[in-house]
């Protein structure tokens, strides 16, 4: 039905016949010549139709937006003065000498080029929002991303294989999807997180290294970059250590961001500790575009009758932190008010700060409401150990460790932002040396910080029982401009060795074995030393294609709560469904039994 897509018609076909088919972008009429500018998936170009063809010219006039045409036409130079540069096919047109109505089109919920459409909207006319180049661009750039990465593990010797969408469900991260079972009434299938289980199954099994491109599932609660169903690029190898996947890895995202947009990353990716990135940005997904960093001051604080300093800085899991803003005298008290709200939501009970006009004079070069409850010397040592000049503003911070660093590493990356203070266009790097727990103070037991197969680094095994909170993990992360994009481990391949793990998490051995009983019976039959990772492909889509959210990067997304508006999805179901699965609605939309 066409020799060409709109957006390849140039100045190569100049003088030759072309069928194209589309859809009509915007139709004008300027003084009995009509224009059409049609529209596919390659771009828009213009189509004339004089009034010298009655028939096609007539059937011109009855065509709207959005419809969908085939036109036969003449490839001809667009008259001096009227070139599109904007457009790639800007310098020609077609004469329109045959046309065809192939369906007409209601007018769309909003105009393609119409801004500030709501997303609900959008949403539920996803198909009329797809239309849209810049969705277009992503949804391609978002195939080219996989292409790359399909070939540079195929070259590196990896194997696509696929792993269940209905498998046991192992609550120990987000909450499961369940599916429940017809034929095993009262049984469930749970859809996967990760395919991690079976990916080390698979190195078991002797693959070797393996990939795949994943959809996984988390009920969990959803922000900009979350979603309840998304895709990963998922890999595992064997008899590779942390610092040969770290590298082999690297080595992937180089090659993507050369073959897709012309972009050098560093060669290697800076690396810091877990600890050194809390130190200095309050985060382990530090952006080092942003040269704002923390600053511990509570060695300072112990001794001052301050107590919002002084108690936290005796405290062994407190902090008190200060973050110096180049130039920062200059915000305003309103200013000052909404960063004060603004570390509220993340804990913080207020927000201390001191004004620098001059720090050669000391006290007297300062303004704060808490300098009177500061010595000369805590402040001198204060300002020389920020660095503050004259104009500058230090924010602080003063409460439990992760309430600060929650807080004032927020804060950082917002005045990053608000006063344009972020370097260069692209900073990768990698967080290692994580702990292997966390203490969850509401449920008093030890958590894993990534998962519970992630292994010790081999110098802390004997610290599983008798330090947990001093164990490091062989644990990685891939960041990108402050967000997380990737990361693995090296996993836990002794069954011994995994069974101290879950007894640390205060998994018994019975627990264990009905969650995870296929795992330790496969790890004792020959497991490898193996490791993985696995990139959030939507997100790293959604770097790359700048865009602020991963629904811009994904076709049909959910909405914040993980509702389509397109199908109405989750919906009601037949009552005869729910019968058959051996299932009655207590109440509603509340619960099952």
């Amino acid at each position: 039905m066409r020799s060409h897509y709109c957006g390849h018609v140039n100045e190569a076909l100049l003088d030759q016949e072309v069928t194209l088919a589309g859809w009509v972008h915007r139709r004008r009429d300027h003084g009995g010549v009509i224009f059409i500018d049609l529209r596919d998936r390659e771009g828009i170009v213009q189509v004339v139709f004089d009034p010298d063809r009655p028939d096609t010219f007539a059937l011109a006039e009855r065509v709207r937006n959005e419809f969908v045409i085939q036109v036969k036409g003449r490839v001809r130079r667009r008259p001096e003065g009227t070139e599109n540069p904007n457009l790639p096919t800007g310098a020609v047109e077609v004469l329109g000498l045959e046309l065809t109505i192939l369906n007409r089109a209601e007018t769309p919920p909003f105009q393609l080029d119409e801004e500030h459409v709501s997303e609900e909207t959008r949403l539920r006319y996803r198909y009329i929002d797809l239309r849209r180049p810049e969705m277009f661009a992503h949804l391609r750039l978002r195939t080219e991303v996989t292409r790359v990465m399909r070939r540079y593990l195929d070259d590196q010797g990896f194997l696509d294989v696929e792993t269940p969408m209905l498998t046991r469900s192992t609550p120990e991260g987000a909450r499961d999807f369940l599916v429940p079972s017809r034929i095993h009434p009262g049984s469930f299938y749970a859809l996967p997180q990760s395919p991690q289980l079976f990916k080390q199954l698979l190195m078991i099994a002797g693959f070797d290294r393996y990939y795949q491109i994943v959809r996984c599932f988390r009920d969990e609660d959803l922000r900009a970059d979350r979603q309840p169903e998304f895709t990963q690029l998922d890999l595992e190898t064997s008899f590779l250590d942390e610092d040969a996947i770290m590298t082999l890895t690297e080595g992937l995202v180089r090659e993507l961001f050369a073959q897709v947009l012309g972009v050098s990353l560093p060669d290697p990716f800076p690396r810091l500790s877990y600890a050194e990135a809390m130190r200095r940005f309050g985060t382990d997904r530090p952006d080092l575009r942003n040269p704002l960093e923390l600053v511990d001051v509570g060695d300072l604080m112990k001794g001052v009758e301050f107590k919002v300093f002084a108690g936290p800085a005796k405290d062994p899991r407190g902090r008190v932190a200060a973050l110096r803003l180049p130039g920062g005298g200059a915000l305003t008290r309103k200013e000052i008010d909404e960063y004060t709200r603004f570390v509220g939501i993340y804990g913080a009970k207020g927000l201390a700060y001191v004004k620098v006009n001059d720090p050669a004079v000391g006290r007297e070069g300062l303004q704060s409401p808490i300098l009177k409850f500061l010595p000369d010397e805590v402040i001198a040592a204060i300002l020389e150990r920020t660095g503050a000049e004259a104009g500058d503003m230090i924010f602080f911070g003063a409460d439990r460790a992760r309430v600060v660093n929650e807080s004032l590493g927020a804060l950082r990356e917002r005045l990053g932002h608000d006063r344009g203070l972020l370097r260069g266009e692209w900073a990768p790097l990698w967080v290692v040396d994580f702990p292997m727990f966390e203490w969850d103070e509401r449920e008093g037991r030890w958590n894993s910080l990534h998962h519970p197969f992630t292994a010790p680094k081999d110098e802390h095994l004997g610290l599983l029982e008798s330090d947990p909170e001093a164990c490091h993990s062989r644990a990685y992360d891939m960041v990108i401009n402050g967000t997380e994009v990737g990361g693995g481990s090296i996993r836990i391949h002794r069954p011994e060795v995994q069974q101290h793990v879950f007894q640390v998490l205060g998994i018994s051995q019975q627990e264990a074995e009905d969650k995870f009983g296929f795992l330790l019976e496969a790890l004792k039959y020959g497991a490898p030393p193996h490791g993985g990772l696995a990139f959030g492909l939507d997100r790293l889509v959604m770097l790359m294609a700048g865009a602020g959210s991963i629904r811009e990067v994904m076709a049909f997304p959910k909405t914040q709560s993980a509702a389509c508006p397109l199908t109405q999805a989750p919906s009601a179901v037949d009552p005869k469904q729910l019968r058959e699965l051996g299932l009655r609605l207590k109440s509603p939309g509340k619960a099952v039994e």
